[in-house]
């Protein structure tokens, strides 16, 4: 039997009584406990004595006389029990530890220090870690922080908050074997501050309960039996286990994961292991507040390997029809406490699943890679199929409930993270526990990866309009600025030449100033030299040499990267089309509809529609322009609506999620159409385009305000159901940006370009589109 927690020799190794925790922040301010504390702990199977025992402190920086501090012990300690020793006591903290074991005076550094498990009560002399190992008496011994004396590294450094405590196997390193977190003293009788109760003995079906919340948080529980199943050796570490003794109940799971902190914990797959530790949900912002769902897991946690190299309990095998096509109940709030209804709702069934191994073969990547190492796949292929291999956001009524997330817990110098493209295949088994994150929801981290089987998909290019047909194009270049490196400029510039085929007119959306977002606050708002490297490098790429019109923003005040200043554009090839003039356009000056004789123009041009309008607080204003081509005039308006943000997610813990950011979009689309409408009065047959970055769904309320009454026409929706997306998020393919037309002119022909969304090299984020029409 390995026995986790077992100290690091010294002299020999120690396989009963160990320290367990170290506080030395009690009293100080912010502290919530008033007394330091020194906490035992035997993982032997016989109780210990500890008469003629000491516990001993040394400062972290010893000089040649500093001596060490020294409380003496009585009593013992039993089999899986804890012996808590007090230590000073201070003027701050609210909360009296429990009854301790022992009591002494000892006022130890918060940050850094030493102490020692002594089998007498003489004062050690060592100041050395050379000498301490040598020292015979020394039973077992921890330095943290900055220590001088301790076993091969100092465990983390504590402080006024947190607490050193050991938590994995035996490496003869202090570094690998605690981890700082919340103080947890416990005494004999297994009392807890403030009262607290002994510890529950538990099965991980207990402490994962039928609900999100288990039923025993914030409970220690101790008895925790399962096996190994994965671990994490990166970023927030700890190990997986499950019981492969179920409970039956579809609704528990029967995984769990142990959270150990910046330490790697010394288990491996196979090892079967009893856990005690603290239960708690983890939210990955502030719990009062998050949208998010938690995760279930053991912290402060101590465990003994009782066998190793066992079968690992079998993954569930998810397969089309595992999974509910219904997300989750829609109770109008927080779903937390709601009983799982696995057999129903997708967001259930993972939640049922948490922490347990899951496999899936054979899978089809619905979300390419992303620079965070990270790809979607989908496990319903027939739901809602791209004809590209994605997966299409048809409605708010029709989530993809088959997209998973995958990340990776094989380290990256053993096999990196596969760099695929939506429509690729992770082929064969791609195995790993379920777990929680903020950013996609449920992802599957995978100890076992698939192969990829390329999906052949390419960059598609549109044609070239014919000489009497104007090209209308729409591209949000993503916070392009002229810092940027000549690569994303180059990038950006074959798309326009190469895939767009040299639209006459292009909206540009996510110009940002000169200096970009380095330049926070500097007043600064020009993007004269961006526009300018831009339009260099389409020239450069074999485009024409376009020109451009757009009005600088106010600093800080259209949203965006802080310091970006971000706006909307025109780029124009003058051979092909003219642009009509007007001076008079700022950034607070509001464009006009001026009606002479039948016909109507702008008063500014290019100019911003109502600039002072709240709907546009923090947000890019839409910029009207006149074009001519071939002698018929064509107005374009440039938008960029405000973006999600702040809007609750589809995977949280409130169902439905509430689209907060909704609400402005449907101010600025109100007063979009309002502009509209204006030139459509003056002139019924006006050639009007909206077109931009949106940041909303063909079907929201936004686009439903601008398409009212028909006179205005979104263009997406003219294509096939599977066709209509320009942005991939989450893994599913989705409308942002959007071409409407005022009426359905001659000869239309319209396109969304894919080449970006669907690929892990990505010029921008989203896909740019186009519309080649004969003007009235």
């Amino acid at each position: 039997m390995v026995v986790a927690g077992a100290p690091v020799a010294l002299a020999a190794p120690s396989a009963d009584a160990l320290i367990g925790e170290v506080y030395g922040g009690g009293g100080n301010s912010g502290a919530t406990l008033t007394s330091d504390f020194v906490e035992l702990t035997n993982v032997g199977g016989a109780a210990v004595s500890l008469d003629g025992w000491s516990v001993q402190y040394l400062p972290a920086s010893p000089s040649a006389t500093s001596k060490w501090q020294v409380t003496p012990l009585t009593g013992s300690v039993a089999p899986g029990a804890r012996y808590l020793v007090a230590e000073s006591t201070g003027s701050g903290g609210s909360v009296a530890l429990p009854t301790p074991d022992a009591t002494g005076g000892i006022a130890m550094a918060a940050g850094a220090g030493t102490v020692a498990l002594v089998h007498s009560t003489t004062a050690l002399t060592c100041i050395t870690t050379a000498d301490c190992a040598a020292d015979p008496s020394i039973h077992d011994l921890v330095g943290y922080g900055a220590a001088t004396v301790r076993e091969t590294d100092p465990a983390p450094a504590a402080s006024n908050t947190a607490s050193v405590s050991r938590t994995g196997a035996d490496t003869d390193d202090n570094a690998a074997d605690f981890t700082a977190g919340n103080p947890t003293p416990t005494n004999t009788k297994g009392e807890t501050a403030g009262g607290g109760t002994p510890p529950v003995a538990a099965k991980v079906h207990d402490i994962q309960g039928a609900t999100r919340i288990s039923p025993l948080n914030g409970e220690k529980v101790t008895g925790v039996t399962g096996t190994v199943t994965a671990i994490r050796s990166f970023g927030s570490r700890g190990f997986w286990f499950t019981d492969p003794h179920p409970d039956g109940d579809p609704r528990t799971s029967e995984g769990l994961f142990v959270y150990t902190g910046s330490t790697t914990p010394a288990v491996a797959p196979g090892d079967d292991v009893t856990v005690t530790g603290t239960v708690a949900e983890y939210y990955p912002d502030n719990p009062a507040t998050s949208v998010y769902q938690s995760t279930t897991e053991l912290t402060s946690a101590q465990w003994t390997v009782e066998s190793s190299g066992n079968p690992v309990p079998a993954p569930t095998v998810i397969t089309p029809n595992t999974v509910p096509d219904s997300l989750a109940p829609q109770p109008g709030g927080d779903v937390e406490s709601l009983p799982l209804e696995p057999a129903k709702y997708s967001l259930d069934f993972w939640e049922a699943h948490e922490g347990e191994t899951v496999s899936v073969s054979d899978a089809r990547v619905v979300g390419p890679t992303t620079e965070y190492s990270e790809l979607y796949l989908t496990t319903k292929p027939g739901q809602h199929p791209t004809r590209r291999g994605g997966t299409v956001y048809p409605g708010y009524g029709e989530p993809n409930t088959g997209v998973l997330k995958v990340e990776s817990l094989i380290p990256f110098s053993q096999r990196p993270f596969p760099v695929v493209n939506t429509g690729d295949e992770l082929t064969g088994l791609t195995s790993g526990p379920i777990e929680y994150d903020r950013y996609g929801g449920y992802t599957l981290q995978a100890n076992v990866l698939g192969g990829v089987q390329s999906g052949g998909i390419t960059k598609e290019v549109t044609r070239k309009q014919s000489p009497g047909e104007l090209a209308v194009a729409t591209y949000n270049v993503e916070n392009l600025s002229a810092v940027d490196g000549q690569e994303k400029f180059d990038q950006l510039a074959h798309g326009i030449v190469d895939n767009l085929s040299s639209p006459d007119i292009v909206t540009l959306e996510e110009i940002q100033d000169n200096n970009g977002a380095d330049g926070n606050g500097d007043g600064l708002v020009a993007a004269d030299q961006t526009l300018k490297r831009f339009t260099d490098a389409i020239a450069a790429a074999g485009g024409p040499r376009y020109q451009w019109r757009e009005i600088d923003p106010e600093e800080g005040k259209d949203g965006g990267q802080p310091g970006g200043n971000i706006r909307v554009g025109f780029l124009f090839n003058p051979a092909r089309v003219s642009f009509v003039d007007r001076s008079g356009g700022d950034a607070t000056t509001p464009v006009s509809v001026v009606k002479q004789h039948h016909q109507v123009h702008l008063s500014v041009s290019p100019g911003r529609i109502d600039p002072a309008n709240t709907a546009w607080e923090d947000s890019r204003k839409p910029l009207a322009g006149e074009f001519v081509f071939r002698g018929r005039t064509v107005f374009v308006i440039a938008n960029h609506f405000n973006s999600k943000g702040g809007d609750q997610p589809t995977h949280g813990r409130y169902q439905p999620p509430t689209r907060s950011s909704e609400l402005q979009r449907g101010e600025q689309a109100q007063v979009v159409r309002g502009f509209v409408d204006q030139l459509l009065t003056g002139d019924p047959h006006a050639n009007v385009i909206v077109a931009g970055d949106l940041n909303d769904y063909q079907f929201s309320p936004a686009l439903g305000t601008l398409t009212a009454g028909g006179k205005l026409t979104d263009l997406i929706g003219t294509l096939p159901v599977s066709e209509r997306y320009s942005y991939v998020y989450e893994g599913s393919s989705q409308v942002l940006d959007h071409i409407l037309t005022a009426q359905r002119p001659r000869g239309m022909d319209y396109d969304v370009v894919h080449i970006n969304a669907e690929f892990a090299t990505q010029a921008s984020d989203h896909d740019p589109q186009i519309v080649r029409f004969r003007p009235y």
